[in-house]
């Protein structure tokens, strides 16, 4: 099972979603516009939902996402591109973390399990606080180069009202769910005049209320059209807290032009599509251990996910066997090793070595180089990848993640005693180029150990190397793991 978690400009929404689409629990809160707040709040709700059963954690992010790089680019009214939504939370959760845009994820569960099962070619619109978009062909999600299906962001009016995105007139401005609270306004109703009011108004032959009900749904319908006109698709859905009302509303907005009629339908899932979606989506890029049982509606996730680098995270303090297990695993399963040492010992040797403080900044750089190499390689890449992670800051390892297209790791922990270390460290000393500390470095050694911990990012397999390496059992768990579906 998943948690998914679906991210609105009024509220946030969380559940335990099974392998098949059901929702076990839920929970809700308030949204805000402070990201720190809204990660905080997604925390606490991932902390109450989360048991050993859980093996993935799925986001759906309004505004731009890079779903392969597990970043977000822009917001409108939750605006979380300031800081590092997935990695922060895998970090406090432990387990991995898959972000996409909010509109995606909705029609990621409508094709699984809602009103587009058996359609290949989908537009989808959600209408709620805003509007987000999602588009669909041939059962998979249309990207671009990282972020397209931004439906919301169809100019309908070019000397309009001010969008979020720094444009005008999009249809986000007249259509959403904020945009029929202004056409309410304007039209000097109540700000307590319902929508269902508004409706029975409308069918009594009120003018004013028709009036409102043309101005939200006369552009949508616009985008609809224009949509159409791009895409050809089979089905057009609107979802969001307001989709069903925006569909009965297009009845006063009937498509005219011959050429970009369509179905349009109302989407299934109301407000669960967000979670659901978000929860099957995690448990499509099979980031857990666990094999996952998917949805038989046609819910493919290879053709769901983008697939992105991975990398063996090996780590450990110095002296702490990590060597020894890279170079096992690397040998057993064919992947490509990239060691902090390799990188940085002919340098050392060719420079004649140097102060700690060059050996540090040279460490630094081969980190860097490390994660570039990684940044190059061909798509879905498995790189082992040997260091001390914790010689720098996490942000530091998150950011190159990021910037390397790492869409995918799991953790080994070398560790022994610190007395053990110590004993290896002072075995090697003469072994080491010049610049690595010597020595004097010991006593620190066996501090560090005391306090050393892994990074828990995801998966995390404990290896204990003052016990033989007990390496199938590792390249098992990785088959399972990272490489189930190589």
């Amino acid at each position: 099972m998943a948690i998914g978690i679906d991210i609105g400009g009024t509220n946030l929404r969380a559940a335990r979603i099974s392998g098949t689409g059901e929702i076990l629990d839920r929970i809700s809160e308030k949204s805000a516009p402070d990201p720190e707040l809204v990660l905080s709040r997604i925390a606490e709700m991932v902390r109450r939902l989360d048991s050993p059963e859980v093996a993935a954690i799925g986001i759906g992010v309004p505004g731009r996402v890079d779903a392969r790089l597990g970043a977000v680019l822009s917001g409108g009214y939750v605006n979380l591109a300031s800081i590092s939504l997935a990695q922060r939370l895998e970090s406090l959760a432990g387990k991995p973390v898959v972000i996409d845009n909010d509109c995606n994820m909705a029609l990621v569960a409508e094709m699984a399990l809602g009103a587009a099962r058996g359609h290949e070619s989908i537009a989808m619109f959600t209408i709620g606080t805003g509007i987000g978009g999602a588009v669909v062909q041939d059962r998979r999600i249309v990207r671009g180069k990282g972020t397209a299906g931004q439906l919301g962001h169809i100019t309908v009016d070019i000397s309009g009202e001010a969008c979020v995105c720094g444009r005008r007139g999009c249809v986000e401005t007249t259509s959403s769910g904020t945009a029929l609270g202004r056409h309410i306004a304007r039209a000097g109703l109540g700000r307590d005049v319902s929508l269902d009011q508004l409706f029975a108004r409308d069918a009594g032959g009120d003018p004013l209320a028709r009036g409102i009900l043309e101005a939200w749904a006369g552009p949508l319908r616009a985008a609809i059209d224009t949509t159409v006109a791009m895409f050809a698709p089979d089905l057009v859905l609107l979802g969001g807290g307001l989709g069903l009302a925006a569909h009965r509303a297009l009845a006063r907005a009937p498509a005219l032009a011959p050429w970009y009629q369509c179905p349009v339908e109302p989407a299934q899932l109301g407000d669960d599509a967000g979670v659901i979606g978000a929860g099957l989506q995690a448990l499509a890029t099979k980031a857990a251990v666990a094999t996952v049982s998917l949805p038989s509606a046609r819910l493919d996730p290879g053709r769901l996910v983008v697939p992105g680098q991975r990398a063996v995270l090996v780590n450990g303090i110095p002296a702490s066997g990590k060597s020894t297990v890279s170079r096992g695993i690397a040998e057993r399963m064919g992947w490509p090793l990239l060691a902090l040492d390799t990188i940085k010992n002919p340098f050392l040797e060719v420079l004649g070595g140097g102060d700690r403080e060059f050996n540090r900044t040279l460490g630094r750089a081969s980190y860097q180089a490390i994660w570039s190499v990684v940044g190059e390689a061909p798509a879905s890449t498995v790189f082992v990848v040997d260091a001390w992670f914790g010689f720098q800051p996490r942000q530091v390892l998150e950011d190159h993640l990021r910037r390397a297209g790492v869409e995918q790791t799991a953790e080994i922990w070398c560790h022994a005693p610190g007395e053990v270390l110590a004993e290896r460290y002072r075995a090697r000393l003469d072994q080491r180029p010049a610049g690595h500390p010597g020595a004097a470095y010991i006593p620190e050694l066996i501090e560090l150990a005391k306090c050393a911990e892994p990074l828990r990012r995801g998966p995390l397999f404990d290896v204990d190397t003052t016990k033989p390496i007990a390496f199938d059992a590792i390249t098992q768990w990785l088959q399972a793991t990272i490489a189930a579906d190589i």
